[in-house]
């Protein structure tokens, strides 16, 4: 990771974007035990049925993860102030999650100079699944 020069760091600047595989039944998986949300909804086909779905589901919170790791791969994690989601379409297994982030404000508080981020991830067919913003400190 390199230090990002603030001063040369423009609105509408993008992050460098990444793109998961396909979400696998293994992920899902993994990431419950490692989450500790053992939502059945996730994992359990028959219940994800009985619930109306056509299958199981990738979790929220997966994708929040995802868009974290776009963060963390462009300021250390120490340099996060804020970070907020919101969920707007269910990400299915199979779907490749690409994590996008774009500058839309900068600021100083307190004498550190910040920059806003508007966030999103959309699937393999530009449906956006959530979307969200953080505020980060740059030197």
């Amino acid at each position: 990771m390199n230090e990002l020069d603030y001063d040369a760091l423009q609105v509408g600047d993008a992050l460098p974007a990444f793109e998961t595989g396909p979400i696998s039944r293994l992920a899902l998986a993994l990431y419950c035990g490692a989450s500790g949300d053992h939502n059945p909804i996730h994992v359990d086909t028959d219940f994800a049925h009985a619930a109306g779905q056509k299958d199981v589901f990738a979790h929220g919170m997966l994708s929040m993860a995802y868009v974290g790791r776009l963060l963390t791969h462009w300021v250390p994690q120490q340099a996060l102030r804020e970070f907020g989601v919101r969920f707007v379409a269910i990400t299915q297994v199979g779907d490749r999650v690409r994590c996008r982030g774009t500058v839309v404000e900068k600021l100083t508080v307190d004498g550190e100079r910040r920059v806003r981020l508007a966030l999103e991830t959309v699937d393999q067919n530009g449906q956006a699944k959530l979307a969200g913003d953080a505020v980060v400190a740059l030197r």
